[in-house]
Order: structure tokens, then sequence, then C-alpha cells
């Protein structure tokens, strides 16, 4: 007699959680979330678990994680830690829109109802068993007791990230020999490698228990202010966003160069530029817009914008006093001043601009949610949001390209994928830096397929550097081509070729 569907699922989902029922902390077991109902059965299709883990006890600085076991094979496959950017966005981002392992629907005749949640079938845990991590400390569900650790930065995040994994991995010490692999995008481009040097490093002291590191992937990655910003406009022109004519006159005027230290007329045509695309979804260039283009203008009392841009709006149509906003993770570039970010909800935004975050706010804020997710409530850590203001963050490294070819150089496996029509974090500065390493080119420029069409394109370099575009997505690439990204993820993880 054959197996149903329901009774097979609860087959795998037992002998998963005996696989770590020894190891698992008390309480972080999940069993059961608001909203799933899987047809009336509610059994998940592999184990979750989510709780705590405490990096500093003196100030009770603790981070959330929620961990879904592989619907494969949890004890082979490898593990793999998300973290979205920011900095100041939630992976609960990821987690809802992007690779979890359930779609979330809107309530239906319900209004206000939780969000009904249906089994995902291009979940990154079909061949992975993935943590979905809130860093640092003030983001989405992790918490301080103490609101200075709310001021941090990248190294400050990545020391805490790695005392992270350390003390996840003896709580599951059945992982420490599964391959692992660390993963993320937009601001995670500078999460990632700072979080690599930290853990390369434990590894080379001995420390333990030893992280079976095999190496990273980033998506959209911010990693080089000159190669990000300065692919702004020739990406705007290159998809015909502004005119020819106009593109010639920026680049003229600013000699090629349209980023860092502007004179006042290239920056007076660069906010231009900006003004033409303001009204677009920066995340993704087809896509619509969620919220009203007004939502995404933002007015700068200390603005240090030229007087004479000040005026335009005296003789031409009014251009609002304003700044581009640079990403969904990576924000205003021009709001980065001495390194210090601030972040889109600290400007006066009621959310990112064009994103939705209604279905995870009220998810995430149901207390009965945070029950089940073995997360604390709002009494003591706030509402929950995808991209908070809560946080102090100062950009504290640089760039990012020396940390790419020293773990490259020493055999870690890298790649580094775009979404093509992301306006945040445009693909070309992404290409561009990656062949400035200086690598040879051993798989050149190529299409790579899905169900026998062109996905995207792809470059690979030797010291198992690659590089991939994914068509038609953008900057949260598995949210808009959830098919094209599992497969992918799933063929570089098993080291296919793409």
């Amino acid at each position: 007699m054959a197996f149903s569907s329901t009774l097979l699922l609860l087959v795998v989902a037992a002998a998963a959680a005996a696989l770590l029922a020894a190891a698992a902390p008390r309480g972080h077991l999940v069993t059961r979330l608001p909203g799933f109902h899987d047809g009336g059965s509610g059994f998940f299709p592999s184990v979750h678990y989510a709780g705590y883990v405490t990096v500093d006890e003196t100030n009770e600085r603790s981070l959330f994680y929620y961990l879904v076991l592989s619907e494969h094979d949890p004890a082979g496959d490898p593990v793999v830690l998300w973290l979205n950017g920011g900095p100041g966005c939630s992976s609960f981002d990821g987690f809802v829109y992007e690779h979890g392992p359930f779609t979330f629907e809107p309530a239906g005749s319900n209004p206000g109802g939780l969000p009904r949640l249906q089994l995902n079938p291009y979940s990154w845990s079909k061949v992975s068993n993935i943590i979905y991590l809130d860093s640092p400390a003030g983001v989405g569900m992790s918490y301080s007791l103490n609101k200075s650790d709310y001021t941090t930065g990248d190294l400050k995040t990545a020391a805490d990230t790695h005392k992270f994994l350390l003390k996840w991995f003896k709580l599951y010490p059945e992982f420490q020999s599964n391959p692992f692999y660390i993963s993320g995008e937009s601001y995670a481009g500078y999460y990632i490698p700072t979080l690599t040097d930290e853990v390369v490093k434990g590894i080379e002291r001995g420390v333990e228990p030893r992280i079976n590191f095999k190496g990273y992937m980033i998506g959209n990655g911010a990693t080089d202010v000159n190669y990000d910003y300065n692919a702004f406009v020739p990406f705007a022109h290159g998809m015909g966003l502004i005119s020819t004519d106009m593109y010639e006159d920026v680049k003229a005027t600013c000699r090629g160069t349209f980023w860092g230290n502007l004179d006042d007329l290239c920056q007076e045509k660069i906010e231009r530029v900006d003004w033409e695309l303001k009204d677009l979804n920066k995340y993704n260039i087809l896509a619509p817009c969620y919220h009203h283009p007004e939502m995404q203008e933002v007015e700068f009392a200390n603005s240090s914008l030229p007087s004479s841009f000040r005026r335009l709006g005296e003789t031409e149509r009014p251009f609002p006093v304003r700044k581009r906003m640079a990403g969904r993770s990576w924000p205003l570039r021009a709001a980065v001043r001495n390194g210090h970010i601030q972040t889109w909800p600290g400007l006066g935004g009621r959310s990112l601009p064009c994103m939705s975050d209604e279905l995870a706010t009220l998810w995430l804020d149901d207390e009965g949610v945070r029950a089940a997710i073995h997360a604390k409530p709002k009494s003591l850590i706030g509402s929950w949001e995808l991209y908070t203001a809560r946080i102090d963050y100062t950009h504290d490294t640089g760039t990012m390209q020396s940390y790419h070819k020293k773990f490259t150089a020493m055999g870690y496996r890298v790649l580094i994928y775009s979404g093509d029509h992301d306006l945040c974090v445009p693909f070309t500065g992404t290409e561009a830096w990656v062949k400035s390493i200086g690598y040879q080119v051993v798989d050149r420029w190529r299409p790579w397929y899905f169900g026998n069409q062109v996905a995207g394109y792809t470059q690979g370099y030797d010291h198992n550097l690659t590089f991939l575009t994914v068509k038609g997505a953008g900057h949260a690439v598995p949210e808009y081509k959830p098919k094209e990204a599992l497969a992918f993820y799933s063929r570089w993880l098993a080291g296919k070729r793409i």
C-alpha cells in the first residue's frame, strides 16, 4: 500500500527529528506555525528549529536564528547561513519573500487576519540546511538589553556572527562535518567577506568547534563604492532609462566619474538623472512600485547640493532636494558620511520605497507566531521591522576586493551573482570589480540555461571564482526568479557546472 503524501512527510520529519534529538537545544523545535495547514495536516516537509544564541552574556546580546533542515538529506547536505543586508534588514526578508520553506498569501476573506502559508516548491531547503540569522543585534528578532550594543559596524557585526556560529555548532554538533557556506545579498556584500575573515582566522587558530567552511555566495552585493556607484548612470543609459544626450552630457561634465569628489555642476546633472528615475522600482526596474511614488521623495534640511540646483524649481519644473535611494539594503549613497550609514527608516520613510512588507509584519508581530518560533514578545524587543532604524551603523571597513582575492587564493569557492535589472547595485559594476581582481578566465562568458531557456550569463575564473547574472531578476534574485535561483544554487552547491 502506497504512503500518502502526508504520511511520507511525517516519516521524513520524524527521521530528521531523530537525527538531531540528542543535540538540539531544548525548546528550539518548531512544531507548528500559525497560518500553515497544508491541507489540514500541518506537517512541515522537514524539521524546523528557532531561537536565540547569546553572544554576550553580560548584556544579554542575543541573535535570533531560524533553521530549516534539508528536505533531501539533512545529515549530508551543506549547511548554509543566509544574511539579508541593510545594514538593518531582517533575514526574515529572505525567509518570507525569497527562498524560505513557505509562500505567504493574504488572509483573503478575513481582512487583518494572519497570512496563509503554502509550501514553497522552490525553497532552498530542497537541497540544503539553511539558517536565517537576524544580525546585528537590534535587527529583526535579535536584541540586547544594553541599547549601546545597537551602535555597531562591520567589524563588530562580523565578530558577533562568528561567536554565534561557534555556539550554534556546539548546539548542533551533528552538523560540524557538513560542508558550510555563507550566503546573502546586498549589504551582505560587506557582511560576508568580513565574517569569512573571522571564520578563516578561527580555523587557522584551531578554534573549536572547527567549522567545515567551503566558501560563500553573494547576490547583488555592495562591494566597493567606486565600482557600485559609478555603475549607476551608465547602467541607466544602457537600459534605456535615460537618453543618450543626457548620458553624454553627464559623462562629459563629470569626466566619466559619477561618484566621489564631484564638483557642483556634475552633482547637479547626476541629481537630474536621479529625478528622471525617481518613480522606478530601484530594486527591479521591470517591477511595479508598490508604494505611491511620492513616498520615495526625501527632503534633506541640510542638503549639500549647490544653491544653483536648489533654485532650479524657480524656473523649471520642481525638483525636490533629495538623494537617491541606493538600495533595499545598501542605503542612500549621500547618507554615508565618515562611514556612518543613516538607514532609510531613519530618514523618515515609512517603509522601503516600492517594497511591500505588510504580510511579513502582520505575521511576525503576532504574539502567537512569536511564541511558536520562540521569539521574544513585542513588549520586550518591539515590533518586527523589515528594515530597522534601531541600529546606529558605521561602515568601518572599505573595499571588499582584497578579501575576495585572499579567500579565493586560499581555495575557497566563491559565487558572485546579480539580477540584471537591479538599479541598486547594477551588475555592470559587480562584473567590473570581479574582473579587476585579475584572475584568468577559465570559462568564457556564455549563457546558462533553465528549462531549455537562457536564464542568464556566467563567466568563470580560476581560483574557484564565478560570476553569474540572472536574466530579468532584480536586487533580490530569488524573489523575482525563484525557479532559476534554486537551479543555480543547487548546481553550485553540488559543484556542478552552471
